[in-house]
């Protein structure tokens, strides 16, 4: 009979896209570090239908670095598909989610590690990054910041990153919400939201952040667009009390102060636009209250 294979400190998923110039560099940087720190680990890299060379450099990389773990995807299925796949192969207790761009300090990928298994009080660390290095920082700036704030008014407290790629968490913890990741970048700030949002506690630590090796694969209007669709959807998905509820209490509010003023200066007879008002207000109220009930009774709410 076989031994069974020895448990794991922590499995790395690496989506790489067309990342054939410099994905052996990243892969050196990330096992140098782990193995300097002594944490029992695996790299799944998982090759995203490149159309360059990428794959064959991670199968030659994979024949001399024996952590590494080769996985190819027939097609294109973005970064939020790849990070899914891997955690759910994941073999180590902790998952580390990082990108193959050179941008994050992947040398650090230990101390995101040794942070959780110090302290079993937190469930996700998140590099915090300092400063802002993308495509397109005019209005990437704003447009996040705006994003941001609307997550934080769902959390409930302060979110130094909401979508940072470099992250550490609980595989066991992560596992209920790995189903509602978007194929996009919006899945780190999926995961992120749905930690918060379900009292599982982030720790984050500040990390610089450089400009990416290679071809921004980010699209401003389509991706912005897509990571407010998904911040919304989450506030609906985990909150939607505190999305609907001040909406229906202000157009309650609207529309019983417009009665009386109608009543003063007509008696007897309300606008048509205070009735609509009023009535708008009961049901989005009570679309708020049956939506909250259908949170609630979710097994993982």
């Amino acid at each position: 009979m076989t031994a069974p294979a020895a448990p794991l400190d922590a499995t790395i998923v690496l989506p790489c896209f067309n990342e054939a110039a410099h994905v052996r560099a990243e892969l050196d940087r990330i096992s140098t570090a782990m193995d300097k720190a002594g944490l029992r680990y695996e790299v799944l890299a998982v090759d995203d239908g490149s159309t360059d060379t990428t794959l064959q450099v991670l199968r030659a990389a994979a024949a001399v670095l024996p952590t590494i773990q080769v996985v190819a995807m027939h097609r294109n299925g973005g970064a939020g598909t790849v990070r899914r796949v891997g955690t759910r192969m994941a073999r180590g207790d902790i998952v580390v989610w990082t990108d193959a761009d050179m941008t994050y300090p992947n040398e650090r990928i230990p101390e995101l590690i040794r942070r959780l298994l110090e302290d079993p009080t937190i469930d996700q660390v998140v590099g915090a990054r300092t400063s802002e290095q993308g495509s397109h920082r005019l209005l990437r700036i704003p447009a996040k910041w705006v994003i941001r704030k609307l997550a934080e008014w769902l959390a409930g407290q302060p979110i130094p990153d909401l979508n940072s790629g470099l992250r550490a968490f609980r595989r066991t913890v992560a596992a209920p919400y790995l189903r509602l990741l978007p194929p996009g970048f919006s899945c780190v700030t999926t995961i992120t939201l749905a930690f918060l949002s379900n009292q599982h506690p982030i720790a984050y630590m500040p990390i610089d952040y450089a400009r990416r090796a290679g071809r921004s694969k980010f699209r401003f209007v389509r991706d912005a667009y897509r990571y407010l669709l998904q911040v919304l959807r989450m506030v609906m998905y985990f909150n939607p009390l505190k999305a609907l509820m001040p909406l229906a209490l202000l157009l309650l509010a609207t529309g019983t102060v417009k009665s009386a003023v109608d009543l003063t200066v007509h008696p007897l007879r309300l606008a048509n636009n205070t009735v609509m008002v009023f009535l708008t207000g009961l049901i989005i109220g009570s679309l708020a209250l049956l939506a909250d009930l259908i949170v609630r009774s979710r097994p993982d709410a």
